[in-house]
């Protein structure tokens, strides 16, 4: 007679001997078919996810690399789109546990793949979002996060414990989008949904440009239309004033005029080796504003203003005013820094704004090192590149005119360019006391020219309220300035045309900035103030208080 334990331990016996059995055959037979997901079958339990690996292989056999710029190893095709390659490395376990996720290892299992999401109805457009940071609003993680396309809200993962899983299970949203693959899927059930209608999304979350495209841009003059019927011009959309941040508006949309900055931008291929934030930042704002598929008409450049403060390191930030000639010039000579690699020293910011200037000092004491001695003096001559130049105004008059008010001057922009002409000396004091003359030796392509409107004493800022009258059209500087004499086989160009001009209102230290610049397929000027844009006359652009200028060089005269 057995036992009832020995009864016990030979049925375990058998089973155990079963399930080996089992698992042999299944391991000498093909793998069978994925079952049916929970969808189809409400018995069957909902889907789980531990990692996204697998998505990867089913992207490579389906030649569908959707992936976004700047992650990966990816090649990154003209228009934007990713040919394979990519690691689609979402969190270790999709729910957020990477610990878990590690403990367990990476198990494989299939998504599948459909075309019949009864969901889709339920997707919001007006709701959608993406110029903020791709942070899950629960955790306040950037990783793994995908966008619910019903409410706009982002949520971290997919998986059982997921927050992306829990609010389609509470809030019965069931269509998500991930940020970075630009895959959607449907929640809880698990699978991807692989619809074109769903491609104007993508487009919104990613705008891809071709060369033929941004060939064209200069010539497309068809006006866009929002979701909420409101038309709107590519290129000329306004921009979120996030909290006094207008000295960055400004600033962005005069550089869209620059066309070869703007051009080298809207293909991250261009810039693809840049490991910098703040370059990939300013080519995705860059995409926006010229994109002609938006779903409203107006960006918000919250994720780019992320990036400069953080490269910054606050100097800029959001809820503080700053200087538009500060931030243009820390803008260019770090977008420069960060583009530039060990195989060239140039790059697009060079190519499009540097000059050269020839400077004379003149000082007193013993002649040093490449200088030369005269009564006294010390002069030294040197070369020095530029990417914009800065214009003293003629101070403004202390007394008032009969009718009680302050006289306004008005002052040629010739006779302040004069400064240039290697014979008008400046004097400075810092470092130390010197007599200055300059004389350009090269002229850029795009010519940044700014006032100098505000000086600081020991008390407070003081603003120069001197009007500046100069060309909309047809600068000529060899009328004015000595320039240096072209090589052979070269024409001289030394004729400008302005295509920004950024003017102050208000007190030093207060008052705002706004912007007119042309659009130039059908050479008409605009104002842009934040999210105002309007049409205006070129004579308006005259009759403000100048504070930076953009000219763009003639190219067949």
């Amino acid at each position: 007679m057995k036992t009832k334990r020995e009864e016990e331990e030979s049925v375990e016996g058998e089973e155990h001997s079963k399930r080996q059995k089992l698992l042999n055959e299944q391991s000498s037979s093909p793998s069978p078919l994925p079952p049916q997901l929970g969808f189809d079958n409400a018995l069957l339990p909902l889907a789980t996810y531990d990692d996204d690996d697998e998505d990867e292989e089913e992207d490579e056999r389906r030649g569908a690399g959707g992936g976004r710029f700047g992650s990966g190893d990816g090649r990154i095709e003209p228009n934007g789109y990713r040919d394979g390659g990519e690691d689609d490395d979402e969190d270790e376990d999709d729910d957020g546990n990477a610990e878990q996720g590690l403990s367990q290892g990476k198990r494989n299992r299939v998504v599948e793949l459909r075309r019949d999401c009864p969901y889709l109805d339920t997707v919001n457009r007006q709701v959608l979002d993406f110029d903020f940071e791709k942070f899950c609003s629960v955790s306040l993680s950037n990783l793994n996060v995908y966008a619910c396309l019903v409410c706009g809200k982002y949520y971290q993962g997919r998986g059982q414990k997921s927050h992306a899983y829990t609010h389609s299970l509470e809030a019965g949203h069931h269509v998500y989008i991930n940020l970075r693959t630009e895959k959607v899927y449907c929640l809880p059930d698990g699978y991807e949904i692989n619809d074109p209608s769903l491609d104007d999304i993508r487009h919104v979350l990613n705008p891809r440009f071709n060369k033929k495209q941004v060939e064209d841009l200069d010539r497309n003059k068809q006006w866009s239309r929002a979701l909420d019927g409101s038309d709107y011009l590519p290129g000329m959309v306004g921009l979120n004033n996030i909290k006094e941040t207008d000295f960055v508006n400004v600033t962005i949309q005069s550089l869209m005029r620059v066309t070869p900055l703007r051009n080298f931008f809207l293909i991250p291929e261009n810039y693809q080796h840049s490991k910098s934030p703040l370059v990939h930042r300013f080519g995705e704002l860059t995409r926006k504003i010229w994109h002609a598929r938006n779903f409203k008409g107006q960006v918000s450049p919250h994720e780019f203003l992320q990036a400069v403060m953080k490269a910054s390191k606050k100097r800029f930030r959001i809820g503080a005013q700053s200087d538009p000639v500060e931030f243009m010039s820390w803008l260019l000579n770090t977008l420069h820094a960060d583009l530039r690699n060990s195989k060239k020293s140039s790059s697009i910011i060079y190519q499009c704004f540097q000059g050269e200037l020839e400077v004379v000092k003149e000082i007193h004491g013993s002649a040093a090192d490449g200088g030369t001695e005269h009564n006294g003096l010390v002069t030294e001559t040197s070369r020095m590149p530029f990417l914009m130049l800065g214009l003293d105004l003629p101070p403004p008059p202390l007394f008032k005119d009969v009718m009680e008010k302050n006289i306004i001057p008005q002052v040629p922009l010739f006779n302040i360019l004069k400064k240039f002409d290697g014979e008008s000396i400046t004097e400075v004091v810092r470092p130390r006391i010197a007599r200055m003359r300059y004389r350009v030796t090269r002229l850029p392509q795009y010519l940044i020219l700014h006032m100098r409107r505000f000086t600081k004493n020991n008390f407070f800022v003081e603003k120069n309220p001197t009007l500046v009258n100069f060309p909309v059209k047809n600068l000529e500087l060899k009328d004015y300035i000595p320039l240096p004499t072209p090589k052979e086989n070269q024409k001289l160009r030394s004729k400008y045309d302005l295509i920004a001009n950024i003017v102050h209102d208000g007190k030093p230290g207060e008052g705002s900035y706004r912007v007119f610049v042309q659009r130039k397929s059908e050479e008409l000027w605009y104002e842009m103030q934040d999210l105002h844009v309007s049409e205006t006359l070129p004579q308006m652009v005259a009759l403000s208080e100048t504070y930076m200028q953009i000219y763009e060089q003639q190219k067949g005269y």
